[in-house]
C-alpha cells in the first residue's frame, strides 16, 4: 500500500501520486501516459491529476494495476 510520506517530490500536488516502493515497470505510463511520467532514473510519478470521472477512473484502475501498490490516492484534491 502506497504511503504519502513517502511520495516522490515529482509528484504533481492532489489526491493520486507514487511512493517509493515504484520498481520502475512503466505499466502506469504505458496504459496512461497523459498522468504517469518517468523521472530521470526510470520510476514513475503523477505528472497530472485527473478532473473528470473517467480519469478518475483510469487512475484508479492503475492503482489496482501496480504490481508494487506504489500508486497511492489520499482523497486529497488539492
Amino acid at each position: 500500500m502506497a504511503d504519502k510520506a513517502n511520495k516522490f517530490p515529482e509528484n504533481v500536488r492532489g489526491r493520486f501520486y507514487i511512493d517509493n516502493q515504484c520498481i520502475g515497470c512503466a505499466r502506469c505510463q504505458y496504459d496512461a501516459p497523459e498522468f504517469f511520467g518517468a523521472r530521470d532514473d526510470g520510476l514513475s510519478y503523477v505528472k497530472k491529476q485527473p478532473t473528470t470521472e473517467q480519469e478518475i477512473q483510469t487512475c484508479t484502475e492503475e492503482m489496482d494495476y501496480c504490481p508494487v501498490n506504489a500508486i497511492g490516492n489520499d482523497g486529497d484534491q488539492a
